[in-house]
């Protein structure tokens, strides 16, 4: 699938790839070891593969894009590095984190120093557009994490709330990557609308994938329960607890409208009823209505080629196993 993805923007990745591997280098020897470390852990670059292929429908590569796509990504890696210390997370993507490999103040600094490059990417564009953009990104991701937290100690679990917090802190970047590659083609208003909408919706089908996980064996994704254990209540439990019958949900809502953790029983409880009771499967099919719809958005002269990577690059997101 990732072959069919990559396929028509071969060339485009290639390029964009040696631009963003030069970003990660420094004469200072602390500092250019632990860029090395996290540029090898910065996974398949599935964001700037999607402004690249929405640019290639849009026009020809350019510096634009090829800096607007490593400032989105550098921006992004910048906040997971804050957020690994904040979390006091000992792994990213299957290895430990920076701030384990090396310490809490390393990996903040190098997340400054990241978010510095990104900054300095974004104004090579010399389109102030791309730099507004990339400036809404980053409050966009903050207010994200901070609604959520907040959320969660108002214990104002919903769905409408839930889709709220994805589309700051998870669907934003697939939005500032879809502007990035209208701007960096000069396309026209109702491109850059187009296809906002169209990146939304993968990042809101790529967020209730992710948080699907949750409720799956400790041998694919994440551990079971993790999300929960934060806090997190996410769209298979917000189902049933509002809208099944089940009693042995009653002190599970309390617990929650009080701003409470839930204890591991608790955790096991909700999730059991969440596949039983129809959670995981309201929740496939919520993201089956997002895929549709930004299907729906593909312009009709598009190429069968890139087409088919788009509709690909979509399917990846949903039917990927971590």
């Amino acid at each position: 699938m990732l072959n069919t993805i990559t396929r028509p923007i071969e060339k485009e990745m290639a390029m964009f790839n040696s631009y963003f591997e030069s970003q990660f280098k420094s004469d200072l020897p602390l500092l250019d070891s632990a860029l090395r470390y996290v540029n090898e852990g910065t996974g398949k670059k599935m964001r700037p593969i999607l402004l690249l292929l929405v640019a290639k429908y849009l026009g020809n590569l350019n510096i634009k894009m090829l800096a607007s796509a490593s400032a989105m990504e550098m921006l992004h890696t910048a906040s997971l590095l804050h957020d690994d210390v904040i979390d006091e997370s000992d792994k990213r993507r299957g290895r430990p984190s920076v701030n384990v490999a090396y310490n809490n103040s390393i990996a903040v600094l190098v997340g400054d120093y990241i978010l510095s490059q990104s900054l300095n990417n974004a104004a090579t564009t010399r389109d102030y557009r791309i730099v507004e953009e990339l400036s809404i990104l980053g409050k966009a991701l903050t207010r994200g994490e901070l609604m959520q937290l907040d959320l969660q100690r108002n214990g104002s679990y919903s769905e409408e709330n839930y889709i709220s917090v994805i589309k700051y802190k998870t669907a934003s970047l697939f939005v500032c990557c879809c502007a990035c590659a209208v701007y960096s083609a000069d396309a026209d208003t109702e491109m850059l609308e187009r296809f906002k909408k169209f990146g939304e919706n993968i990042g809101i089908c790529f967020q209730i994938k992710d948080d699907l996980f949750d409720y799956y064996s400790n041998d694919v994704g994440k551990p079971t329960g993790s999300d929960m254990r934060e806090g997190k209540i996410t769209l298979p439990a917000l189902y049933v607890l509002e809208n099944s019958n089940n009693p042995i949900l009653e002190p599970i809502r309390a617990k929650l409208t009080a701003s409470q953790f839930l204890d591991e029983n608790e955790i096991g409880q909700l999730i059991r009823i969440s596949i039983e009771e129809g959670g995981i499967r309201y929740a496939e099919n919520m993201i089956e209505r997002y895929r549709s719809e930004a299907l729906a958005l593909l312009p009709d002269d598009i190429s069968d080629e890139l087409r088919e990577a788009l509709t690909a690059y979509i399917d990846y997101v949903i039917k990927r196993d971590k």
